[in-house]
């Protein structure tokens, strides 16, 4: 099936434009009660990032026949959570990270407590802009994204990453690791979007479920591959910082060249997954394919 190259670019730069429209509106809304804290947590989420959540949450749910309109709340909380998550991991106490999407973290362009309270209140207002529309999945939508952020999802996976700073792990327990920090809001992204549309038993749900578990560690593959390729300036984050805080990773246990196959693996596995829809799944598939080419 040939796939139209500028047409699914096209409808990807879209959802991704509307993202940030529904975002912007999130964020701007008028009568805040603390300036400063306003401005720390724009300054996280509006005007920088790739938004490859939300627009999974459109591109999802667009595949399954959902309006835009339905898909509008999910994909504003997961970039949320997904930006308070960034915030939160580059803490002092996390990561010590100084550079996040090309500009000085949170934690430095404010300070470190300001921080903290602007990943604190990320968090509550994606809950609540989720449950600013009335759906008949809302509930199935709020477990999803409860579980994909919380302990059983993107907090274990950081605990587990912390945890094996200078420790030895196999590849077993590196990709459970990564299924839970980056995989989990990944999967979450898509079941969102596929909720929009039809009900979970659907089995076209389990089709995209098995789409997004190979591209949540696609990604996070690429993303090691990267942190040893690639430059600063490039990714908008500090270059080789994985091998320096001496944390486990794919090219660490198998060399780049092995884990840029591994990528290529998943992503065949991922592009499989979604035969069952048909026509409908061009653009998650142009998206899957940009996720491990994309150079930050």
């Amino acid at each position: 099936m040939c796939v139209e190259t500028p047409r699914v670019e096209g409808a990807i730069d879209a959802v991704r434009a509307r993202s940030e429209h529904v975002l912007a509106g999130w964020l701007n809304r008028q009568g805040g009660t603390c300036v400063s804290l306003d401005d720390a947590i724009s300054y996280s989420v509006l005007g920088t990032g790739k938004r490859l959540r939300p627009v999974l949450v459109y591109l999802a749910g667009r595949a399954l026949g959902a309006d835009d309109d339905a898909l509008d709340a999910p994909a504003a909380a997961i970039e949320m959570i997904h930006a308070y998550s960034l915030v939160h991991d580059d803490l002092p106490a996390m990561d010590d990270d100084d550079l996040r999407r090309g500009r000085p973290t949170v934690h430095r362009a404010f300070d470190e407590p300001l921080a903290i309270l602007a990943g604190d209140a990320l968090q509550t207002l994606a809950f609540e802009a989720l449950a600013s529309r009335p759906h008949p999945r809302l509930g199935a939508m709020v477990t999803t994204l409860a579980r994909a952020a919380g302990r059983d999802g993107m907090a274990a996976g950081q605990a587990i990453d912390l945890g094996a700073v200078g420790a030895p792990m196999d590849l077993a327990a590196l990709q459970a690791m990564h299924q839970h920090k980056t995989g989990a809001l990944i999967r979450a992204a898509v079941r969102l979007g596929a909720l929009g549309a039809v009900d979970e038993s659907d089995p076209r749900v389990a089709a995209l479920d098995r789409y997004a578990s190979a591209m949540g560690l696609a990604f996070q593959i690429h993303d090691d591959v990267l942190d040893v390729t690639g430059d600063t300036q490039t990714l908008g984050k500090t270059s080789g910082a994985d091998a320096r805080r001496d944390k486990p990773t794919y090219p660490a246990l198998l060399g780049v060249a092995q884990a840029q196959n591994r990528a290529r693996d998943l992503l065949n596995d991922a592009l499989d997954s979604l035969e069952p829809l048909g026509e409908a799944s061009q653009p998650l598939a142009a998206l899957a394919r940009f996720m491990i080419d994309r150079d930050h």
